[in-house]
C-alpha cells in the first residue's frame, strides 16, 4: 500500500489552505471560519499543556453535534492525546462506565449531558469542561483551575501581536499505527467494547472518500451533519472528510426531527446527503408519496409512452425534497426498506447503500450510484479486501470478512474479544452474513451476532436490556427482538410464582406494564421497548441453554 501521510498534518494543511472560508456552523447559530477553528484549537492546546495533559492521555467528549464539539475533537488529536467520543444519547451510568473504562483524564460535555452526569461516579477525571464555552463544570487540580482562569492571559503571552498562519503547527503522529481515538460500541461495563482506531484507519477512510467524492465535492461546498459525530459513520463522512476537504459543515445541534431536517435541506442545499435509512424513508413517505399516490399519477405511470417522463418528474420532486443540489444520497447504518429502495430505483434516483462497522472506522463496502447494484451494499472500498467465508460465496451465505488499513487495532483492555474478532491473518470477522456476486457486489443476508440497529444506526445489544429486564418482578427469562423497526420484549413469566400468588392473566399483564415503564426509564431513548409480550411457554434452548433467538425474531 502507498505511503500513509500524517493525518494531523492533513488537518493543518486544510486549515492553512482554507483559512478564510466558512468551516463549521451551528444551524441557526454561530459560524466558525477555518482560522477561527485554528485559534480555538490553540486555546484548547494551551489549556491542555498548562493543566498537565500529556501525549496519549484520553480526552472524552460527550454532547450533541456542534462546532465546539468538533473543535475539542480536532484539538485533542492535534495535541497528540486520544479522543474518546461518547454518544450523548447514552444514559448517565453508561457515560460514567465509558469515562472510567477509558481512563479519561478530562471530559468535555454538552448542555444536556452536564445535567445528567454525576462527577462522583467518575473519580479518575481531573476535570469536566462545558462544551459551549470551555468553562469548568468541575476541576480537581489547581493546574486545571489556573489554566482555565488565566487562559486568555496565557494566549496573549504566547501570541502578543495576533495569531497568524505561521503559528499553526500540530503534533505529528509517530506512526500510522498510533492510537487516535477509542470509540465505544456500547455503554454498559459488561458489554463495553472500546474500538481502538489508529491514525491509519482515519486516513484510509478519508482517502477513500477523496477517491469517490473528491472531484465532485469542492472547497466551500455545504454539507449537513445529521448523524452523531460520536458514531464513526457520522464522524468520518459528515465531518472529517469535509473538514479536510475545505467544506462548510452545518450542525443540526437540536434534535434532528424530520421537520428540522427538511427545513435545513431546503435552506442549505447540501452537495451530498449522508444518512441512515430512517431519515430517507421518512422524507420520502411524508414529502413524496402523498404527492404521487393518487389515481391520476398511478394511471400515468402505467402508460408506457409517458411513464418515463412522469418518473423523471417524480425524481425531480424527490431531488427537491433533499435540497435539489446533491450529487447522491449515501445510505448506511441499517438495511433500506425494500419498498422505498424499489421506488428510488424505478425513478432512477441517485442513491447508493454502503456497508461498514465501527471496527473499520467505518467503511468496508461502497459503490457510486451510477454503478451501484440495487439490493447490495457495494463492493470492497478502496484499500480494503472483502471475502465471504463460504464454500460457495455466490449462493451460500457466509460470514463477511474484511481486511485492510481500516481495521481497528483491537478492543481496548479486551484482548479476548480482539482475538475472537481479528484472526491471525488480520481478517476482521464482521459477524454479518452475506453473499458476493461475480462482480464483487456484497449482499447482506443477516446478522450472525445478536446486535440490533437503532433508528439512527445506533448499536443495540439486546443482552444489556434483557439483563435489566430479567431482574424485574415476575420475569423468569426474556428476549428482545426487533419487529417493524420497534423493539419488543418477549417475557416468559415465573408461572409457578404466579400460580402461588393466584395471579390472573390481567394481574400478570399489569405487572409487565409496570416493568415496561421502569425499564424504559433506565435505558436510552433509542433502546426503549414498545411493548412486553407475555410468552407462557419456556423459550426453546440450544444444548448450551442459550435461547434460540432466530425462532423469535
Amino acid at each position: 500500500m502507498e505511503h500513509i501521510p500524517s493525518f494531523n498534518e492533513l488537518i493543518e494543511k486544510s486549515i492553512l489552505q482554507n483559512w478564510d472560508l466558512d468551516a463549521l456552523t451551528d444551524y441557526k447559530g454561530q459560524t466558525l471560519q477555518y482560522h477561527d477553528v485554528a485559534r480555538k484549537i490553540e486555546k484548547v492546546h494551551i489549556l491542555f499543556e498548562n493543566s498537565g495533559v500529556k501525549r496519549g492521555d484520553k480526552i472524552a467528549l460527550c454532547g450533541r453535534n456542534s462546532s465546539q464539539w468538533a473543535v475539542a475533537f480536532l484539538a485533542t488529536l492535534t495535541y497528540g492525546a486520544v479522543a474518546v467520543p461518547i454518544l450523548h444519547e447514552f444514559n448517565a451510568e453508561q457515560i460514567h462506565n465509558i469515562v472510567n473504562h477509558s481512563e479519561a483524564k478530562l471530559l468535555f460535555v454538552g448542555d444536556h449531558v452536564a445535567t445528567i452526569i454525576d462527577p462522583q461516579q467518575m473519580p479518575g477525571l481531573e476535570g469536566i469542561i462545558n462544551n459551549p464555552d470551555y468553562s469548568l463544570m468541575i476541576s480537581r487540580t489547581d493546574k486545571l483551575t489556573y489554566a482555565r482562569e488565566h487562559l486568555n492571559e496565557l494566549y496573549g503571552k504566547k501570541f502578543p501581536k495576533y495569531f497568524r498562519k505561521e503559528h499553526v503547527s500540530y503534533y505529528r503522529e509517530q506512526s500510522p499505527e498510533e492510537l487516535a481515538l477509542i470509540n465505544y460500541t456500547s455503554g454498559t461495563t459488561g458489554f463495553s467494547k472500546g474500538v481502538m482506531v489508529p491514525y491509519r484507519a482515519l486516513w484510509s477512510n478519508y482517502d477513500f472518500a477523496c477517491d469517490v467524492l473528491g472531484k465532485t465535492i469542492k472547497a466551500a461546498d455545504p454539507i449537513i451533519s445529521m448523524l452523531p459525530m460520536a458514531h464513526m459513520y457520522g464522524m468520518a463522512f459528515e465531518f472529517i472528510f469535509e473538514f479536510l476537504h475545505g467544506c462548510h459543515v452545518y450542525y443540526l445541534n437540536r434534535v434532528p426531527s424530520p421537520a428540522i431536517i427538511a427545513q435545513a435541506l431546503a435552506e442549505i442545499k447540501p452537495v451530498i446527503v449522508i444518512a441512515v435509512p430512517l431519515i430517507i424513508e421518512k422524507i420520502i413517505r411524508k414529502k413524496v408519496f402523498p404527492k404521487i399516490q393518487n389515481n391520476r399519477m398511478r394511471l400515468l405511470l402505467q402508460m408506457p409512452v409517458i411513464s418515463k417522463k412522469v418518473r423523471q418528474m417524480i425524481c425531480q420532486e424527490v431531488l427537491k425534497a433533499f435540497g435539489g443540489r446533491m450529487y447522491e444520497v449515501i445510505i448506511g447504518g441499517a438495511a433500506l426498506n425494500q419498498e422505498v429502495e424499489q421506488f428510488l430505483k424505478r425513478i432512477e434516483f441517485p442513491y447508493t447503500v454502503g456497508y461498514g462497522a465501527t471496527e473499520c472506522a467505518p467503511i468496508i463496502c461502497y459503490r457510486d450510484w451510477h454503478t451501484f447494484a440495487a439490493g447490495s451494499c457495494g463492493r470492497a472500498a478502496l484499500h480494503m479486501q472483502v471475502e465471504i467465508d463460504s464454500p460457495d460465496p455466490r449462493r451460500i451465505p457466509g460470514e463477511i470478512l474484511a481486511k485492510g488499513p481500516n481495521v481497528m487495532l483491537g478492543y481496548y483492555k479486551n484482548s479476548e474479544a480482539t482475538a475472537e474478532t481479528i484472526d491471525s491473518e488480520g481478517w476482521y470477522h464482521t459477524g454479518d452474513l452475506g453473499t458476493m456476486d461475480a462482480d464483487g457486489n456484497v449482499y447482506i443476508n443477516g446478522r450472525s451476532k445478536n446486535m440490533l440497529l437503532g433508528p439512527n444506526g445506533q448499536n443495540i445489544y439486546p443482552e444489556e436490556i434483557e439483563d435489566k429486564l430479567n431482574s424485574m418482578a415476575m420475569v423468569m427469562e426474556s428476549i428482545v427482538v426487533q419487529r417493524d423497526n420497534k423493539l419488543v420484549a418477549l417475557v416468559h413469566p415465573d408461572m409457578d410464582e404466579a400460580k402461588n400468588l393466584k395471579f390472573t392473566p390481567d394481574d400478570l399483564k399489569n405487572v409487565m406494564e409496570q416493568n415496561l415503564n421502569g425499564l424504559n426509564q433506565m435505558i436510552p431513548a433509542y433502546e426503549k421497548i414498545s411493548e412486553i409480550i407475555i410468552h407462557e411457554e419456556e423459550f426453546e434452548k440450544t444444548p448450551k441453554k442459550s435461547i434460540k433467538r432466530f425462532l423469535y425474531s
